[in-house]
């Protein structure tokens, strides 16, 4: 089985989807700095000595919106009725428990699961920062490090966007699981992010947790470390109602108006969930050109509802994906549950077409997480790209030509057979080739959390 490190400078796809159509005898040749030198529609039979890809070739996808240990939760909430705050109680007993070692273990199964399911950069929102307690560890940043080694091991690419998280509402200081995400105000996390560094898959962003976990007065602060940067910057943001409530009640304005008054939205800034948004709202984030992280999986799962991203993308504003709890880790249910949600609410098809969902879940993501030179197959880009089986249960049927309908109404994570980034082989017919079993590598971490 070959290694995370093996590399091959040629790749050649029996179909591949170069944004808007299926190419066929795809020859895509690679730098030895992991830079898509060429791709040649057409080209015959692949040569020797070319690694042959299955099916259908697509960009690699983005997860833009991941919190890794959430993974754990998985199975262990759907017992019983509730809300989101019910679910939130018991992630912050998984929260408690982590410790930068078993936080390694665990993302790196996380990540090596994304990597199978043909993600090849993941948007890490970044909140667990101290011990227990809110002791800071010797390392300050030793839980970042920790997802940074984690993603290098599973080998994907990491925007680890460090998350300031002060309060437990409005006025209201950390509650006892809060206090390991506190560093006790904005300009002490300032002072901590700063000690991140980017690697080659590894770059560092910010984020807002929320505007009820920042105070007001402190939100620009995080705005202009990630601008100085020209860093992305993300934040939670309307994801349930008694938000919108407790900030109208301190503010006088909903979360969107609070983060517009203060800095906070623009072309760099990602909003994750901007599900319960007024009028007003949706014309602050597209009119700014705020990206729209949607999570749809998640969003179900917690009951949190059907967000307008037909009307924020029809505004200006980039729509990308990310699976945030990770109630399933699939780019491809992300993708067409952004079509079926719509559907579900307007009793109406046809909101999105499957190239637009595609860009959702490769280019506009990466752009999300400060990656713009990935998300493409086109020369110069990143040569970070997935392939998937056409011959499955599932995928069987449909002519090649129709490969974006294909990838985002047919297929699953479970249909992903290569996976390429940087011109390195990480997952070889639908086998991770760094972690040979991620199943066990996934049970091995989430019990050392759980028990």
């Amino acid at each position: 089985m070959p290694s995370v490190t093996q590399s091959a400078t040629q790749f050649w796809a029996p179909h591949a989807w170069i944004d808007p159509v299926v190419e066929f005898d795809v020859l895509i040749t690679v730098s030895g700095e992991g830079r898509i030198t060429g791709v040649t529609p057409d080209s015959g039979p692949a040569p020797d000595g070319a690694t042959v890809l299955t099916g259908l070739t697509l960009p690699g996808m983005a997860n833009a919106h991941s919190h890794a240990f959430h993974r754990a939760l998985r199975g262990n909430v759907q017992v019983g009725s509730g809300t989101f705050w019910t679910w939130r109680d018991t992630m912050y007993r998984i929260a408690d428990a982590l410790t930068p070692d078993s936080y390694l273990e665990l993302a790196t199964a996380v990540y090596a699961e994304m990597a199978l399911a043909g993600i090849t950069a993941v948007g890490e929102f970044h909140y667990l920062h101290h011990g227990p307690g809110g002791k800071p560890y010797a390392d300050p940043n030793v839980m970042g490090e920790a997802l940074i080694e984690a993603a290098s091991r599973a080998g994907i690419r990491i925007t680890l966007l460090d998350t300031c998280y002060l309060a437990a509402g409005f006025g209201e200081p950390p509650n006892r699981h809060q206090q390991r995400f506190s560093d006790g105000d904005a300009e002490a996390w300032a002072a901590r992010a700063s000690g991140l560094k980017p690697r080659a898959h590894a770059r560092i962003g910010a984020a807002v947790h929320s505007v009820r976990a920042v105070p007001a007065e402190q939100l620009s602060t995080v705005a202009e470390w990630a601008g100085e940067r020209r860093a992305p910057l993300h934040v939670h943001l309307s994801e349930q109602t008694a938000e919108n409530g407790a900030c109208q009640e301190a503010h006088g304005v909903s979360p969107t108006q609070l983060l517009a008054r203060h800095g906070v939205l623009g072309p760099r800034t990602s909003a994750v969930h901007a599900t319960h948004l007024t009028d007003t709202d949706i014309k602050l984030l597209s009119s700014s050109s705020t990206v729209i992280c949607m999570c749809p999986t998640t969003e179900r799962d917690l009951a949190d509802g059907i967000g307008p991203a037909r009307r924020l993308a029809d505004g200006g504003s980039p729509i990308s994906l990310g699976s945030d709890s990770h109630a399933v880790i699939d780019p491809f249910e992300e993708a067409r549950a952004l079509e079926l949600n719509e559907r579900l609410a307007t009793q109406r098809r046809g909101h999105w077409t499957a190239a637009a969902l595609l860009r959702a879940a490769t280019e506009d993501g990466h752009g999300s997480l400060g990656w713009p030179e990935s998300g493409r197959l086109e020369r110069g880009a990143l040569a970070d790209f997935c392939s998937i089986a056409l011959d499955t249960p599932r995928t069987a049927g449909p002519s090649a030509r129709l490969g974006a309908e294909t990838a985002v109404f047919a297929a699953s994570a479970g249909d992903v057979r290569d996976v390429v980034v940087g011109g390195r082989l990480v997952v070889r017919d639908g086998a991770h080739t760094a972690v040979p079993d991620v199943g066990a590598a996934l049970a091995a971490a989430i019990k050392h959390v759980t028990t």
